[in-house]
């Protein structure tokens, strides 16, 4: 009988392409990567994987053998999905993906309090980029700020995060004020790679500087801001975040057809593990931090608040 575990260290290495990349997603040693795949295939007779200069490929056989093996997989998850849904007990660990964007200003002071009424329940904090699946048990509760479609998956918008144009004194005295009529030539931009800023933020910064130079693109929002701080460019940011640094200046922005970028805070649970008691309490303590920061989060456009654009 084949070993399910052979199994799941070799999905790992055949979706990941490395032992390495393979290792830190299972948290274990490369060696006993290795070892659980030579176990595999000796155990079939079989090679499932050819090492190649772009890492481990399938063989025919290997393709084969991944796709019954996800079935087992997926078998495997929505039986534990099951079995989690149905422990009772306030305590234990509770898994919480979100966007780097909110991670350090947001998510983290919020389930830095959950302790006060939740002693027993212990939190993994996971700032990541890519969406973890839940449906794969990567994580318990996802707060994105995009909403997903999977059916499987439970979906509730907390939230809206409110964005403005800033660049810092420094940068402005260098660079001279905003002509926006002019597209901003001369100006530099900060902005997010592609796929990780919303598209609302990319159109917006489009229409309102279309001659300013990109000089820098990053797919961290902290690291945008650090940039702008210290005089990069033109940065979009989450107001949240940006208008308590004394490094930025919010600037005046002129009325687009396109409108000033705002984005959902989106709380995602699967459907299997919404009523287990310690995740519930979770995403209700989200649920209601956020909704008490509302007006920070997203405060109203106020124009007799802005800085001058120079």
């Amino acid at each position: 009988m084949l070993d399910w575990d052979d199994l799941r260290f070799f999905l790992a290495v055949a979706r990941l392409g490395s032992l390495s990349g393979a290792a830190k997603q299972l948290h274990v040693a490369q060696s006993t990567v290795g070892r659980r795949l030579n176990s595999l295939e000796t155990s079939l007779g079989v090679r499932l994987l050819n090492r190649t200069p772009d890492g481990y490929v399938p063989t025919p056989a290997g393709e084969d053998v991944r796709k019954q093996a996800e079935l087992v997989e997926a078998e495997a998850l929505a039986l534990e999905r099951q079995v989690v849904g149905r422990d009772l007990r306030m305590a234990g660990p509770v898994r919480v993906t979100c966007a780097e964007t909110i991670a350090s200003n947001l998510v983290a002071p919020c389930l830095g309090t959950l302790y006060e009424t939740q002693p027993d329940i212990m939190v993994e904090l996971i700032p990541n980029p890519r969406e973890l699946s839940l449906s794969m048990r990567e994580a318990d509760i996802s707060i994105r700020l995009r909403q997903p479609e999977q059916h499987d998956l439970l979906v509730s918008r907390i939230g809206t995060l409110a964005f403005g144009l800033y660049a810092s004194p420094g940068y402005l005295e260098r660079h001279g004020e905003c002509d926006y009529d002019a597209g901003c030539a001369g100006h530099r931009l900060i902005t997010q790679l592609e796929g990780i800023q919303d598209a609302t933020q990319t159109d917006w910064l489009a229409e309102l500087a279309p001659r300013a130079r990109i000089a820098m693109q990053t797919s961290s929002h902290a690291a945008a801001l650090a940039a702008a701080k210290q005089g990069g460019g033109l940065a979009s940011l989450v107001r949240y975040c940006a208008d308590a640094e004394p490094g930025l200046v919010r600037l005046k922005t002129p009325p687009l057809p396109t409108q000033i970028p705002s984005t959902g805070i989106w709380q995602v649970v699967h459907k299997d593990n919404r009523d287990t008691p310690r995740i519930r309490a979770a995403l209700d303590h989200i649920t209601k931090w956020v909704r008490q920061r509302g007006d920070e989060l997203n405060p109203v456009q106020d124009e007799t608040e802005l800085a001058p654009a120079a």
